[in-house]
């Protein structure tokens, strides 16, 4: 039994789901956010609550059960408040600017890297912070892992992109005789 998955999930003000086929909809004060679900898992929206019920009693069926609770609570929380995550860069040189739906990096390639902003993203940059926005959970983490990627902080000196709260571990370098 999963625990997540047997909660019933409550319905704040302000936030309308419903469900047409295996499409929910949710639709609150930031936005709408839309997500196919597989026919595995129920899901029962009733007196401000949703609730999810597995059809067969399968493994696979099971480990979704607390998947898509987790996503549904995530959806009605991404109306309700957005999410955001913060980027640093570190490093000489290094910069980042928006340009319409664009982000343009100066990374130390020979190039620049250019990124296109997905819909349903705001992505704010000032000096070396970098602030990305958006009611989509899922989608806000993969664009903000897809930004760190572009060059992850390296041990020694630390430079690169990285998280707000993430630590770099860092090395020592070579040691001279």
């Amino acid at each position: 039994m999963s625990r997540i998955g047997k909660q019933k999930i409550q319905i704040p003000k302000g936030v309308e789901v419903t469900k047409n086929g295996a499409v929910l909809k949710v639709v609150g004060p930031k936005g709408t956010i839309t997500k196919t679900f597989r026919d595995d898992i129920t899901i029962n929206i009733a007196d401000g609550l949703v609730t999810l019920d597995i059809k067969r009693n399968d493994k696979f069926s099971k480990s979704l059960w607390g998947t898509y609770a987790s996503h549904i609570k995530n959806m009605i929380k991404g109306v309700e408040t957005p999410y955001q995550k913060k980027l640093i860069l570190e490093g000489v040189g290094f910069k980042s600017e928006v340009k319409g739906k664009e982000f343009n990096f100066a990374l130390g390639f020979s190039h620049p890297v250019i990124i296109p902003i997905p819909e349903g993203i705001t992505a704010t940059t000032e000096k070396n912070n970098i602030t990305i926005t958006g009611i989509d959970k899922e989608l806000v983490g993969n664009f903000t892992a897809a930004i760190r990627a572009l060059k992850k902080p390296e041990p020694y000196k630390g430079k690169g992109i990285r998280y707000e709260n993430e630590v770099i571990r860092r090395k020592q370098g070579k040691k001279t005789a």
